[in-house]
């Protein structure tokens, strides 16, 4: 990693293509999430976000505001997410290390080391690569933010654009499943309840009677292939137990739509 010696005002970045950004956890719009059902295993990744947090009107105005007590609220975030084990590389990773889907990747990845669910001027630690990342943030690297402002915000702006514009349809879906779903709002309450790690993961196919732009058959047939790989590679490996169980819960939830046998 090359480090910086540019004023504290400024911090500079650049990818050098190491792809250890590429790995685990990929949050998605939802427009992103069915564009690549065929590629990743897809969940929704539900996290509540306290009312003292800074981070609450934010959470709240992309996501919803539930009322878990009598004086006490919740915002909570509905993220689309590539759920893949950490130590597990985007499908889309080629052997080089390098995008195999350069010119239609998904925002998200257009958008790092930005990250729209938080404030433009809440950005600076997200450009200190993590431990192994070989990120060139020294001062020869493009200028990228500059008084807490991003310099270029073109992909930061489409992609929070994208956020708020999805935000109503996912608002109306989590409030419907938390009325009409008992489990799905003790996870909600249990995980309020643990702010540090109070996140949890609901099954993709509860979104699809929301989304009218896309065929639930559609999507189907081109995800549960995607699980049922994902099944078959976690399935040996007791450390992925907790992925291995959604994946195979998950393809068979979608497995009527297809008419095809769950994994």
């Amino acid at each position: 990693m090359q480090r910086s010696t540019a004023p504290a005002s400024e911090q500079h970045f650049a990818c050098t293509g190491c792809g250890k950004c590429c790995h685990g956890w990929l949050p998605l719009t939802v427009a992103d999430a069915f564009a690549n059902a065929g590629r990743f295993p897809l969940a929704l990744v539900w996290t509540p976000v306290p009312e003292v947090s800074r981070a609450f009107d934010l959470t709240a105005q992309l996501g919803t505001v539930v009322q878990i007590a009598k004086r006490k609220r919740v915002a909570v975030l509905i993220a689309p997410t590539a759920y893949l084990p950490p130590s597990f590389p985007c499908p889309a990773l080629s052997p080089d290390n390098r995008c195999a889907i350069q010119a239609e990747k998904p925002l998200r990845c257009r958008t790092m080391p930005f990250y729209p669910y938080r404030r433009a001027s809440d950005q600076a630690d997200l450009l200190l690569p993590r431990k192994g990342w070989q990120c060139d943030i020294s001062a020869t690297a493009p200028l990228v933010y500059q008084q807490r402002k991003i310099v270029d915000r073109s992909d930061f702006d489409a992609e929070r654009a994208a956020l708020v514009a999805q935000a109503p349809m996912l608002r109306t879906y989590a409030d419907t499943t938390l009325k009409h779903y008992p489990t799905v709002l003790a996870q909600l309450l249990k995980a309020a309840q643990n702010p540090a790690a109070g996140r949890f993961i609901v099954g993709f196919a509860s979104l699809l009677r929301w989304h009218k732009a896309f065929d639930p058959v559609t999507f189907a047939q081109a995800q549960h292939p995607v699980l049922c790989a994902f099944a078959e590679r976690t399935a040996a490996d007791p450390t992925l137990a907790i992925y291995h169980r959604y994946y195979q819960e998950a393809a068979a939830e979608l497995a009527w739509f297809t008419n095809a046998d769950p994994p």
